[in-house]
């Protein structure tokens, strides 16, 4: 019986994890690996989001969800993190947390990074870079453009 059958399927190989900067991160793109620290946090009220009217879907808790837009980052820039739920829990000013299969949302035109069920945030030591606050990518306004085959 071959080692990959008596461990339970034929898996493949876990791999080691990429890790990205935040100047890396591109339009559309998902399966990020990224090491940031949280600069600020800001709870998104329920009734400034759109649809909030609307019953909230049957969660663990009858409460609506909770959001909050954090601002993290690292040496080489920052991006807005839309943190949901449990996630707000974690996402606290001056926290560093490594952020596992993150993806990138466009909101309004800018980028927005999320880790959502298929990812995983996980609280780790405080960084030693000091994040770039002047490269934020969530300021620029990204445009759809339809090409012509």
């Amino acid at each position: 019986m071959s080692t990959a059958a008596s461990q339970g399927g034929d898996r493949p190989p876990l791999r080691k994890p990429v890790f990205t900067k935040v100047d890396q991160l591109r339009p559309g793109t998902n399966g990020h690996t990224l090491t940031v620290k949280v600069v600020s946090a800001n709870p998104v009220p329920a009734r400034a989001r759109p649809g909030a009217a609307a019953p909230a879907p049957a969660t663990n808790s009858s409460r609506a969800p909770r959001i909050a837009e954090c601002l993290v980052g690292d040496e080489t820039g920052a991006i807005v993190f839309t943190a949901r739920n449990d996630q707000v829990d974690l996402l606290k000013p001056d926290a560093t947390v490594i952020l596992r299969n993150a993806k990138i949302d466009m909101f309004k035109g800018s980028m927005r990074l999320a880790v959502d069920k298929w990812g995983r945030i996980e609280a780790t030591e405080p960084g030693s870079f000091t994040v770039k606050e002047d490269n934020n990518l969530s300021l620029v306004e990204y445009e759809l453009v339809n090409v012509a085959e």
